[in-house]
């Protein structure tokens, strides 16, 4: 966030006409994709019973909308700063209705799976556009007060998302959840063709078209990669990974060669800008991370509906909102370095407690607990991680700022709920299989292959096998399932811990101290005011 520790004193503050209808439409605009974003994590258990989905295709409906929305940001961020911001806006709100219909009536998890990458591409239009909007149509502390209002709303709605799942459930069918944004997106329609400017500092300069092709292929193979790795190494998972190691290598070089690159590369390598964007891809990763396997260790191993498991993450989403403007004041005082460790250390004890504390028969208030820590510790670090982005930038590179602010959410969630995903695929399913092995020869005879692969595919598997089985059968096959989710679970978690601790190095190791930071960012307000200058003699002349 843009904050008076950035700017020089004498920075005006400058809101747009209509200033609270249009911070109401982007802050709308947010909410939207962000809603989308968690919304389908408590139905996940549902959605496996009802399309018989594995675990590896449960986790693909959760990271294929984040996918979309990583894979795309860059690219439609640069898009919108040169043929209309608002544009992209509508188009995003627009895609919304039908991605969501499509997503609530799939008739199968495959389509399903499709529909909710298409879901994420219409986040992906609207998502980057509502802070390089932000940015480009307020200044200094209206600006300051704007993002932090944005960030937490968007953040909260992240968490919130499971909250209003977790209550449609109770009454309507899973695909439901996916509804509940559309009209919200109508609303968004309405409130930008009447409150938002058709033009906000776009610049006539062409866009990397080439650059942003492959931006999106490598960003979409490496999550589809790392999605494979549960059914073992096969060549169309080399080919994955070697085609998103290749399209990475062809982008950055395109990015040093292109006349007007998607990133500039000498300005993304200061440490304002860098540090803060690995900080904030880590520590909105664990975030959604966090959420997507709570939705469903509450569910499944503590044997709560959705609803309840739902109203477990709503101190999660309370705290976000509640310490997204706190941390804004913490920027001003103590600079973003200060803020951002305060945050991570926040963080990686939310960690510890669900490592700790979350297993068969954990209670209420533990669960209830390290989803307020986590929430605190994430709110903490939204705020500085946006402002060190927007703020490292002039306002000409709005859009790569925005898009990039984007990218650390989108591109951490996705490949956080890729990997965490992953691992609770693997050890959940190791699990089984070592169990399998360590079985008397006659009980594994008694064993269809058909049953074993339901246990070994997903806890909804061993659910259905566990009901056709004797009593103390049954119970013994549910106890192994939550054995076998817990550990992966745990396992999860550790990483997202050991993760955020790297993120905590790096930022007291590297990022500027408030005196540097404060220089710098008074260096880019100033370049920003000759650019405007600029501009505005050329139109004059």
């Amino acid at each position: 966030m843009s904050t008076a520790s950035a700017e020089p004193a004498h920075a005006p503050s400058i809101s747009p006409p209509h200033a609270a209808i249009a911070l109401t439409t982007l802050i709308l605009g947010a909410f939207v994709a962000n809603i989308n974003l968690s919304i389908a994590n408590v139905a996940l258990p549902d959605i496996g019973r009802d399309l018989d989905a594995t675990t590896v295709q449960q986790t693909m409906v959760a990271s294929m909308f984040t996918m979309g929305l990583a894979a795309s940001v860059l690219y439609l961020g640069a898009i919108g700063d040169r043929y209309g911001r608002r544009k992209l806006l509508l188009c995003g709100a627009v895609l919304t209705i039908p991605a969501g219909l499509a997503s609530a009536y799939a008739p199968n998890i495959e389509f399903l799976i499709g529909a909710r990458f298409v879901a994420g591409l219409a986040a992906g239009l609207m998502f980057p556009t509502t802070l390089s909007l932000l940015s480009a149509l307020w200044r200094g502390a209206a600006q300051t007060r704007a993002i932090a209002l944005w960030s937490g709303v968007g953040g909260g709605a992240a968490a919130l998302g499971g909250v209003i799942g977790g209550a449609m459930l109770e009454v309507f069918w899973w695909g439901s959840v996916f509804l509940f944004a559309l009209p919200l997106a109508v609303v968004v329609i309405v409130l930008a063709l009447r409150a938002l400017p058709a033009k906000a500092g776009e610049e006539d300069v062409p866009v990397d078209h080439l650059g942003g092709v492959l931006s999106v292929i490598a960003v979409a193979s490496l999550i589809m990669g790392i999605q494979t790795l549960p059914n073992g190494f096969s060549a169309s998972m080399g080919l994955l990974f070697a085609t998103a190691l290749v399209a990475g290598v062809l982008f950055f070089w395109r990015q040093k060669r292109a006349p007007r690159p998607l990133v500039d590369l000498d300005a993304a390598s200061v440490p304002t800008f860098w540090v803060a964007a690995l900080a904030g891809t880590i520590t909105f990763g664990s975030l959604m991370g966090a959420l997507f396997l709570g939705a469903q260790f509450t569910q499944n191993v503590l044997g709560y509906d959705s609803l309840k498991a739902a109203l477990m993450t709503l101190p999660m989403s309370l705290m976000l909102i509640i310490i997204s403007p706190f941390a804004g004041r913490m920027v001003q005082a103590r600079g973003s370095r200060v803020t951002l460790a305060f945050g991570l250390v926040v963080v990686a004890v939310g960690f510890i407690i669900m490592i700790v504390t979350w297993h068969e028969g954990a209670s209420v208030f533990v669960v209830l607990l390290s989803y307020a820590v986590v929430g605190a510790g994430v709110g903490a670090c939204a705020t500085p991680a946006a402002h060190a982005l927007m703020a490292s930038l002039p306002v000409s590179r709005a859009g790569m700022g925005s898009a990039f602010t984007d990218l650390t959410r989108d591109f951490g969630g996705a490949i956080m709920q890729a990997i965490m995903g992953t691992l609770l695929a693997v050890v959940y399913a190791n699990y089984f299989r070592n169990a399998f092995a360590n079985l008397p020869p006659q009980e594994a005879a008694n064993l269809s292959q058909e049953a074993a692969e339901q246990m070994v595919g997903s806890y909804q598997g061993a659910e259905q096998v566990a009901q056709s089985y004797p009593q103390a059968s049954a119970e013994r096959v549910i106890a192994a399932a939550n054995e076998a989710f817990t550990e992966g679970k745990s396992v999860a978690y550790i990483l997202a811990l050991v993760l955020t601790l790297l993120a905590l190095v790096l930022v007291l190791w590297k990022y500027p101290r408030r005196a540097q930071e404060r220089a710098f960012f008074a260096q880019m307000q100033a370049q920003s005011a000759a650019e405007e200058a600029a501009s505005a003699n050329a139109a004059g002349a």
